[in-house]
């Protein structure tokens, strides 16, 4: 028995030292953001999106939300061209984000977005540019509000911080030769990746409709705020500290005492997502003009 239960340790140890390169929210998340948002688009914003989602093989925001991360296997080499647009990193500590130093080139969650956005706008650009921009914009706006993709510590977002996590949900594919007697070998970010919203156990329409039941929209009185990426990462990176998303003493044992803790504010995060990217596509494609 003894020489089981060392078995069983070393096997955990060995998962923990497994650093995941999941993307935010992962495919639920990414498809709340862009099934809710879909419900709260104007007529003629609808319209356009499914002009120009036309022959995707599923035309609406949630089928398209995980595109820009299927680019790591469908097309490497655009993955590596636009892999920092998912993401800020404040270099000088901090959640003090200046676009210069931590955006060069718009290469940034912040630049792309608004990159993105003047492509989709601008209707002399070709249907595939447009449609692209469109795919981004959906992913890039739940990735500015994933408060791991937003942060100044050095650990790639929480990707270097090992956590030996005691679950009874099962890890994606991928990911299941790290699972070993009920102990994903995972981090930190892996965790808000998948871990917090799977631990609803509902699939993408249900659990939409449970988050649609609540208030909207799940932020105060429109302002400028909510048409400015840069406010909204801002946001994401005081949550950090602010709600304690690492463990306390950075310890890196939990269980599903944290997911249940955190899931409130993955819920709220998602939502707000959700809303700002209804905006931005009434804004850019439908009747509300330009904010």
């Amino acid at each position: 028995m003894a020489n089981h239960r060392n078995l069983r340790l070393i096997a955990a140890l060995l998962c923990l030292g497994a650093i995941s390169t999941a993307a935010a929210w992962g495919r639920l998340g990414h498809g709340l953001v862009g099934e809710l948002a879909q419900r709260h688009l104007d007529a003629k914003a609808r319209a356009e999106v499914a002009a120009l989602l036309a022959g995707e093989p599923d035309p609406t925001l949630a089928g398209v939300a995980s595109w820009a991360d299927d680019l790591r296997d469908n097309d490497p080499q655009r993955f590596k061209a636009t892999s920092r647009w998912h993401y800020i990193n404040a270099e000088g500590g901090g959640c003090g984000f200046e676009l210069a130093r931590d955006c060069p080139d718009d290469n940034c969650v912040v630049g792309a977005i608004e990159a993105q956005r003047a492509i989709l706008a601008d209707r002399s650009q070709p249907i595939e540019a447009r449609r692209d921009a469109l795919k981004f914009i959906v992913h890039f706006i739940g990735d500015a509000h994933q408060p791991m993709h937003a942060g100044s510590r050095t650990d790639s977002g929480g990707n270097g911080f090992q956590i030996s996590l005691r679950t009874p949900i099962e890890p994606e594919a991928y990911a299941r030769s790290k699972y070993v007697d009920g102990v994903m070998g995972t981090n930190l970010h892996s965790v808000w990746d998948y871990y917090i919203l799977a631990g609803r156990g509902l699939g993408l329409q249900a659990y939409s409709d449970k988050l649609d039941a609540l208030p909207w929209p799940p932020t105060p009185a429109p302002s400028t705020h909510d048409f400015m990426p840069l406010a909204w990462t801002g946001e994401s990176c005081r949550l950090i500290d602010a709600r304690g998303i690492y463990p306390p003493d950075d310890r890196h044992a939990m269980d599903s005492a944290y997911l249940d803790a955190m899931r409130p504010l993955a819920e709220q995060r998602v939502r707000q997502a959700a809303w700002r990217l209804a905006q931005l596509l009434n804004q850019t494609l439908g009747d509300a003009g330009t904010p």
